[in-house]
C-alpha cells in the first residue's frame, strides 16, 4: 500500500506533509462491552460546512457566495428542499435515502475567534471548553469514555506517522505502529509555519502551491491521488476487520480540509476521499453496521463569505457527519441561525447554535449507556448536554 512513489512524493517537503497528507495520521483501536460500534474522524483543516450542506433555502447565502455552495442549480444534490449536499457526496445519498447518513449543522466546540488549527484540534480531541488550563487537555475525550465503560480495555492502536491522536490518549492504554519512515515537524515548529503561513499573503500563495505538488502543506487543500484514496480505503478496511472481532471503538484522521482558495476543486478530493471511507466501513462491517455509529467532526467551520480566490477563510460554526445503521438518518439535525447580517457571528461566520459535542455525547449515552453527570463532568467538561436530538434509532 505504501510505495516508494508515495513515501517520495510525501517527504518533498519535510517540514509540513506529515501534518497534512491524509495517511500520515493515527488510527486507534479499542475493545469494549457490548455490540455497539463507534467510529469518530477528526477532519483536519476546518470543513467548509456551508458548501458540504449548502443551506440554498437561505435567500442570503447568494449574496455571500457568487462562486461556490449555489445549490441544486449548480450541481449540488437536493436533500429536503432547504438543505442540499456538495455534489462530491453523490455516493452517499444511498445511505442518506436509507436513513444511515446524516448531518448537523450549525455546530461548533467552545472554540472562538482565535481560529488557530493547532488549538482548535486540540480542543476538538480534549473535548474540553475554553476556561480549562491547557495542562487538562492532554487527555481525549474517548479515552476518557473508555475509563468509564465496564471492563472496557485498549486492544490494539497503531500510527501511520509519528503523532498519536490526542482524541484517544490518557489514561486507558493504548499501542502504537508506525513504518520505518520519519518526518520530523515539532508542534512548536508546526505552529510557526502556521503563523508565518497565514500572516503573509504571498508566503501562502507558495506553501499552498507546494502542498499541491508534494502531497499536501501545513493547513494547505492537498492534491488527492488514487493512491491516497487507495490508502484510504485499506485504512478503513482494516478497521473494519478488527471492529468485526474484539473491537468496539476506532478513531483516525482525515486531513485536506483547509480550502483558502479555489474551494470548488480542492474540496472535491477530501470528499470523495470521506466517502470512501465510510462506504468501505459499511461494506467491510457486514451485518454489524447496524449496530455501528459514524461521527466526523471538524476543528472549526470557514466563513459565509467567499474571499477572493474562490475559497474561504478560518471561520466558526460549521457542520458533522453522521453515518451507520445505528444511526436516523435522512435529515439534517440542528436550528438555523440564518445567515443575514445581523445573524453572522462576529458579522463573518455562521453562528453556532449546538456544541458539537452534545452529538457525540448522546452518542455514547445511547450506544453504552453513560449518565449524564458522567458525559458533562467527567468526558465532556463543562457541556450542557441539553435535549436529545433523537440521532440514534
Amino acid at each position: 500500500m505504501l510505495n516508494r512513489r508515495f513515501f517520495l512524493q510525501g517527504s518533498a517537503l519535510l517540514a509540513c506533509s506529515a501534518a497534512a497528507h491524509p495517511f500520515m495520521n493515527s488510527v486507534t483501536l479499542a475493545a469494549t462491552p457490548g455490540d455497539s460500534r463507534l467510529v469518530v474522524i477528526i477532519l483536519r483543516g476546518a470543513m467548509d460546512g456551508l458548501d458540504v450542506v449548502q443551506p440554498y433555502g437561505d435567500k442570503n447565502l447568494a449574496g455571500l457566495r457568487q462562486n461556490i455552495s449555489q445549490g441544486p442549480a449548480a450541481g449540488a444534490l437536493d436533500l429536503d428542499g432547504f438543505y442540499a449536499a456538495h455534489a462530491s457526496l453523490a455516493p452517499l445519498m444511498p445511505l442518506w435515502a436509507a436513513g444511515e447518513l446524516g448531518f448537523a449543522h450549525a455546530v461548533s466546540t467552545p472554540y472562538r475567534d482565535k481560529r488557530s488549527h493547532f488549538d482548535g484540534q486540540d480542543l476538538l480531541e480534549a473535548g474540553t471548553g475554553m476556561d480549562v488550563p491547557a495542562e487538562l487537555r492532554r487527555d481525549g475525550w474517548l479515552n476518557r469514555l473508555l475509563q468509564q465503560l465496564p471492563d472496557a480495555r485498549a486492544e490494539t492502536a497503531f500510527s501511520v506517522g509519528e503523532k498519536e491522536l490526542l482524541v484517544l490518549a490518557g489514561a486507558a492504554p493504548a499501542l502504537s505502529w508506525s513504518p520505518k519512515a520519519t518526518l520530523k515537524v515539532s508542534g512548536q515548529g508546526q505552529r510557526l509555519l502556521e503563523a508565518v503561513y497565514h500572516d503573509d499573503p504571498l508566503f501562502r500563495e507558495a506553501m499552498a502551491a507546494a502542498g499541491e505538488v508534494s502531497g499536501g502543506a501545513m493547513g494547505a487543500p492537498v492534491q488527492i491521488d488514487k493512491g491516497a484514496t487507495g490508502a484510504a480505503r485499506a485504512l478503513a478496511q482494516f478497521a473494519a476487520e478488527r471492529m468485526n472481532e474484539e473491537t468496539r471503538i476506532a478513531a483516525f484522521s482525515l486531513n485536506g480540509w483547509d480550502t483558502h482558495r479555489s474551494q470548488s476543486g480542492l474540496l472535491k478530493g477530501p470528499l470523495e476521499r470521506l466517502a470512501e471511507m465510510i462506504l468501505t466501513l459499511k461494506a467491510g462491517l457486514g451485518s454489524n453496521w447496524g449496530q455501528t455509529t459514524v461521527l466526523a467532526m471538524t476543528e472549526f467551520g470557514r466563513t459565509a463569505r467567499e474571499n477572493g480566490t474562490g475559497g474561504t477563510d478560518h471561520g466558526t460554526g460549521g457542520a458533522m457527519f453522521m453515518a451507520g445503521g445505528a444511526i436516523r438518518g435522512g435529515r439534517v439535525y440542528g436550528s438555523w441561525p440564518g445567515l443575514g447580517e445581523s445573524d453572522l457571528y462576529a458579522g463573518r461566520d455562521l453562528n453556532p447554535t449546538a456544541d458539537v459535542r452534545s452529538y457525540a455525547a448522546w452518542a455514547m449515552r445511547g450506544m453504552f449507556g453513560l449518565e449524564t453527570g458522567a458525559l458533562e463532568r467527567v468526558v465532556f467538561p463543562g457541556l450542557d448536554l441539553g435535549r436529545d436530538p433523537g440521532m440514534l434509532l
